[in-house]
């Protein structure tokens, strides 16, 4: 009988998860391939091309979408547990303050853009590849004003449930994207620059068609109109919004960090290039993971909002399953396809057979980010964002990336040593993540969560 109620609450509460995390994923999925298309039709122009782009999306965009990302992410936490409560009213107001806090952070992130070039030079990448770099850099900065609309739009969305809409918007935009690709690269025969303009044409295509969404009546309960209130309380707000940004940061750098250690090797073309086929693949699969972020964010946020403590411990056993057999698919899927699956970003033989070497390591990198976004996702609804924190710094700038240096560098192995080091400082992450939920109170969690509106 308890077996029987055990099985019908599982049913249900996936039910609600895939609801989520379903659209979210297709989602995420998508707007994360339209970054990946630019990388590979780019990297059949040249291997220089590639590493280029490939380092501006590793280290500069990927520097920025970690900020900007993390600094939306308090949304999820403050707009769930006010769903959870029935506050409705705030969601509108919560996602203009988030804007005012991002848009001010797109201002702030711009030079890094604009002096890319040295900056790269500066950490010692390659001359020839930071130059090209620095160009492509300039021309994708609408992208990171583009990220400071989107990313409180979807966290709005998704607190409400409400995402088929996005999730239609992004899958026709990639469409359009490829096809644009297709057009200006291939038939055109034009380089890197016009990569850089069909990427801005896309992120600002689904701004413009989510706005007109939430403007259009669609939510009349949580969006009234621009309202002078985005401005009052934004210190509260701001504090939760960066260490969400740092929780974050943390993890997305510690990749940068990698294909930085990587592009001061021997031969740094063909070494950076090989580690951005891994690097794409595991950050494509990343944004599959980060749908079941979105889910499990959502529902921990919305029970512990609604006063149900034992709901929100559910939701995560759910969701930490739930991941933990989409990892294990797809891990057996790259030990399956060892010398096939790096020639989806480049067909020069020499960057293929130096990705295939690093296939059980791609695997288990993929296995463990199925799990920890997840893990994150409890965090960000149950508001731990600092504690995470910590956790991210000593697991991985304290133990991982120092492995890998040394590895790489002192024993000489090169790619396969730094990324061993990463996913070392993963590992550590992972299980101290799951001690932290194994103790938690959460009855403690819902008489915390009254201190955030």
């Amino acid at each position: 009988m308890i077996e029987g109620g055990l099985v019908h609450m599982s049913w249900v509460e996936s039910k609600k998860m895939w609801s989520i995390a379903g659209p979210a994923i297709i989602t995420t999925v998508t707007q994360f391939s339209i970054a990946f298309v630019t990388a590979a039709y780019v990297g059949h122009l040249g291997e220089v091309e590639l590493a280029a782009v490939s380092i501006v999306q590793a280290v500069i965009e990927s520097f920025a979408f970690g900020i900007m990302l993390g600094m939306a992410s308090a949304l999820e936490t403050l707009c769930g547990q006010a769903v959870g409560a029935g506050q409705l009213n705030m969601l509108g107001i919560y996602m203009q303050r988030s804007w005012i806090i991002t848009g001010v952070t797109a201002v702030i992130l711009t030079p890094i853009y604009v002096f890319a070039s040295p900056l790269l030079q500066l950490i010692h990448q390659s001359k020839n590849i930071s130059e090209l770099a620095g160009k492509y850099s300039i021309w994708v900065i609408p992208q990171l004003y583009a990220y400071a609309l989107n990313f409180p739009i979807q966290k709005f969305f998704q607190s409400q449930s409400k995402v088929w809409v996005m999730t239609l918007i992004s899958v026709v935009v990639l469409v359009f994207h490829v096809l644009l690709n297709w057009i200006l690269l291939t038939k055109l025969g034009h380089g890197m620059i016009a990569a850089a303009i069909a990427g801005n044409i896309s992120y600002w295509l689904i701004n413009l068609s989510q706005m007109v969404y939430i403007v259009s009546g669609y939510f009349p309960d949580a969006w009234t109109g621009f309202s002078i209130s985005a401005f009052k309380s934004l210190s509260g707000f701001v504090k939760l919004s960066l260490a969400s940004a740092v929780m974050l940061c943390l993890e997305v750098w510690y990749y940068t960090a990698l294909v930085l250690l990587v592009g001061t090797l021997n031969n740094p073309e063909i070494a950076v290039d090989t580690i951005s086929v891994g690097m794409n693949l595991q950050l494509w699969t990343l944004m599959i993971a980060l749908g079941f972020n979105a889910a499990v964010s959502v529902r921990v946020s919305n029970e512990l909002g609604a006063g149900k403590p034992k709901a929100a411990k559910f939701s995560v056993l759910v969701a930490v399953s739930t991941s933990v057999m989409s990892g294990l698919i797809f891990a057996s899927a790259i030990l399956g396809t060892k010398s096939h699956f790096p020639k989806v970003f480049t067909n020069k033989p020499l960057v293929v057979s130096e990705a295939s070497k690093l296939n059980y390591m791609i695997a288990a990198t993929i296995f463990l980010n199925s799990i920890q976004p997840v893990l994150h996702g409890v965090a960000v609804g149950a508001g731990w964002q600092f504690q995470v924190a910590y956790i991210n710094v000593g697991c991985y700038y304290v133990f991982g990336l120092p492995i890998g240096a040394l590895l790489g560098y002192k024993f000489n192995l090169g790619v396969e040593g730094i990324w061993s080091g990463m996913l070392a400082g993963s590992l550590l992450q992972t299980v101290l993540l799951f001690i932290y939920l194994y103790r938690t109170n959460w009855e403690n969690e819902v008489s915390l969560k009254n201190q955030r509106y």
